[in-house]
């Protein structure tokens, strides 16, 4: 078999871009869509959702996608101290593949009844957001 060379201008080869990060705007509580979000409440909505999913059960995501804490924290019904100590890591991991997210940092824990309480910063793309998550 002959291969075949097809000429290719420079002019049209582009540098790479980060993708747009506008999504369809998710209303979890009551499983439907309802509208799109773009920028920073783009990037909070990612966050959750990527904290939520449990890695390695959603067919859908790949095996980067997602977090543990779902099994490490709440199904092993996990002490304060093991979970002040493992859940930043988990949420690092979970974030990680999100480009528009820098960092996460500053990580506070209150214990309450009806669950764990976990506020953290991220440093995105779009500037800084804090956040609040119930596990």
């Amino acid at each position: 078999m002959d291969s075949v060379f097809i000429p290719l201008p420079v002019s049209e080869v582009t540098e790479e871009q980060e993708q747009p990060s506008r999504t369809y705007k998710l209303d979890l509580e009551k499983g439907r869509i309802v509208g799109t979000v773009d920028g920073i409440e783009a990037v909070n909505q990612a966050i959750h959702k990527a904290i939520i999913t449990p890695r390695f059960k959603c067919l859908i995501y790949d095996n980067q996608y997602g977090s543990e804490i779902q099994e490490a924290i709440i199904a092993q019904d996990a002490t304060p101290e093991y979970t002040e100590a493992v859940i930043p890591g988990f949420i690092e991991d979970a974030l990680k593949p999100d480009t528009r997210i820098l960092s996460v940092y500053d990580f506070q824990f209150e214990f309450r009844e009806d669950g764990a309480y976990i506020f953290f910063r991220a440093d995105t793309i779009f500037g800084e957001t804090v956040f609040e998550e119930v596990i």
